[in-house]
């Protein structure tokens, strides 16, 4: 599985006894999953540890350990070309990356985290914690998920699974800090939101003088439910194969039985890290490790050869972050550049409506799923007006929930369209972060997949974000929303009484989506068909004439510019009315 070039194989070896012995529980996971992976996985929990290490080590000052680790990540973008490394750490982890093919770049964010963290991190409120640890934990996990993807069994998260899969990751994250509360509190850390600490005066003072007190004891005993409540999601395998299914139970049984050593552990709390008793562990991991084999043995694989020694690798497409260089969209055939408006005067968000598309083709006397043929062209040219002018998110109706009530061969048509400009990726070489929104379990399963795995793989990207609104519906959405709700308020983890406007966006299908500025819909209909009920509640609208295939870049600069004369007042009257 790793070949036979010695120095490899030691490489790996390391990583191996490195995680057994730092970590115990997840060496016990990786064992989970098919032996082929589980280098890879050893590799990627290593480098995750060391750069933890450099960034820990109190032996040094901030400024020399930032460097460490900023000398760590540069020599790993150096060496990725090479395919080698004379770290062992890194050797392991690069052969990891040419081997499975992974995109190492979406873990460039997560790696600087930890060299900005050696400045010491400061939580105001959950949000901001929450923002912090999902940005150090997702990309490594999204890692495993590639591998996952490379052998055959994708790991396809729904769509409304994904605030439940974050929330356990909130929970992995909590139940870490607790446990390692001794030794952060030994190096003057206490990586607590101030949110949860005013509840319980006093406990942050106690905590800073490592004294047991009623107040840490309450705090410990709240948070301790919080990440019992995040770690205990319902719903968050479904549909997922049974072996990766099986790791997911399994981390989670073990991540409470975690929380209950912490929970009983009283002052030693503060003192040594807590574990479960070993009999404790092996009630989770036996019958664990039967269900995993007998479902990995009935899962054909797709498993890469192993490099021959000494064999290099070209580096992913998107190496870094950092060292990306994209290109500036093509222009305007006729040469038409954007107007000049500043930036504090763009609106952030536009959502469109790509009305027009079967009456073009009509019009032509043409099949109507050529008019959709000519709607990508459409859609390509919009989207370099958006870089062009400078928009931070544009978001396009692409098919809607009712859409599937049309003839079965235009369906097929119109999704053969998207699947064929996800495979194309027309915005490859191009500063866009491309995300979908809708249902999941009606599209064909290769399609969500394709679409899954493009979000993954532009993530990182900071110029414009597209949103492809596909099987989408607003009231589906709010409905699904709701469902959310009643499901957390029937659990305990809500009080219906106090829901409010923050707590249903927060279950939003995509609760980070910001609010649309501009609702622009082409051909010459003025409604908004069901299209973001929640997210234009304020929004400009715009209607315009032209079938959208007829559109180009300069119908949206059109629209930005009239958005830019109205006066937006949100339910308020302007000063001097």
């Amino acid at each position: 599985m790793i070949g036979d070039d010695p120095a490899l194989r030691a490489a790996y070896g390391l990583c191996r006894r490195r995680t057994r012995e730092q970590d115990p529980a997840e060496y016990a996971l990786i064992e989970l999953v098919p032996a082929a992976l589980r280098p890879a996985c050893w590799a990627l929990w290593a480098a995750a540890n060391a750069l933890d290490d450099l960034g820990d080590d109190r032996t040094a000052p901030a400024a020399e350990r930032a460097a460490r680790v900023e000398e760590w990540i540069t020599a790993l973008h150096r060496e990725l070309p090479t395919g080698t490394s004379p770290d062992p750490i890194r050797r392991a982890l690069v052969d990891t990356a040419a081997r499975w093919r992974l995109d190492l770049s979406e873990l460039h964010g997560a790696m600087v985290q930890v060299r900005d963290d050696t400045d010491g991190r400061h939580f105001a409120d959950w949000a901001a914690w929450r923002t912090w640890g999902r940005d150090n934990l997702l990309p490594w996990f999204g890692q495993v998920r590639t591998l996952f993807d490379r052998v055959g069994v994708p790991v396809a998260l729904r769509l409304d699974t994904r605030e439940i899969y974050e929330e356990f990751l909130d929970g992995v994250r909590l139940t870490d800090i607790l446990t390692d509360l001794s030794a952060d509190l030994a190096q003057g850390d206490l990586l607590l939101p101030e949110e949860a600490l005013r509840p319980h005066p006093g406990a942050a003072d106690d905590l800073a003088q490592r004294r047991w007190s009623p107040a840490v004891a309450a705090l410990v005993t709240e948070l301790t439910g919080q990440a019992r409540r995040w770690v205990s999601q319902d719903g968050l395998s479904r549909g997922m194969h049974p072996g990766p299914a099986t790791v997911l139970h399994t981390m989670a049984a073990l991540l409470r039985a975690q929380l209950d050593a912490i929970g009983s552990a009283g002052p030693a709390l503060l003192r040594r890290p807590p574990r479960p008793t070993l009999g404790t562990r092996a009630r989770i991991l036996v019958p664990a490790r039967a269900r995993a084999a007998l479902a990995w043995s009935l899962t054909p694989l797709t498993v890469p050869p192993a490099r021959p020694a000494g064999h290099g690798s070209p580096p992913p497409a998107d190496r870094t972050a950092r060292t990306r260089t994209f290109r500036p969209p093509p222009p305007h055939p006729d040469g038409h550049r954007p107007p000049d408006i500043p930036p504090d005067r763009l609106p952030a968000h536009v959502a469109v409506i790509m009305d027009g598309n079967g009456r073009w083709a009509e019009q032509r006397g043409l099949p109507r799923h050529e008019g959709h043929r000519a709607g990508a062209t459409a859609v390509r040219e919009v989207v370099h007006g958006a870089l062009e002018i400078g928009l931070r998110h544009l978001t396009l109706y692409t098919f809607s929930t009712e859409n599937w009530h049309r003839d079965p061969e235009e369906v097929d048509a119109i999704l053969d369209l998207v699947r064929r400009e996800v495979v194309d990726d027309p915005f490859r070489d191009l500063d866009v972060r491309l995300r979908w929104h809708g249902r999941t379990g009606r599209l064909p399963p290769d399609l969500s997949d394709l679409l899954d795995l493009r979000e993954r793989g532009t993530r990182t990207r900071t110029g414009l974000t597209l949103t492809m609104c596909i099987d989408y519906g607003g009231r589906d959405e709010l409905t699904r929303t709701a469902a959310a709700l009643a499901r957390r308020a029937r659990a305990g983890h809500l009080d219906p009484d106090l829901i409010g406007e923050e707590d249903f966006a927060r279950h939003l299908p995509r609760p980070d989506m910001p609010d649309v500025d501009l609702l622009w819909r082409t051909g010459d209909e003025q409604r908004i068909s069901n299209f973001l009920p929640w997210h234009t509640a304020y929004a400009e609208l715009h209607f315009t004439p032209d079938l959208w295939p007829d559109t180009d870049r300069r119908h949206l600069w059109q629209a930005i510019t009239t958005y830019t004369r109205r006066q937006r007042r949100h339910g308020t009257v302007p000063a001097g009315a």
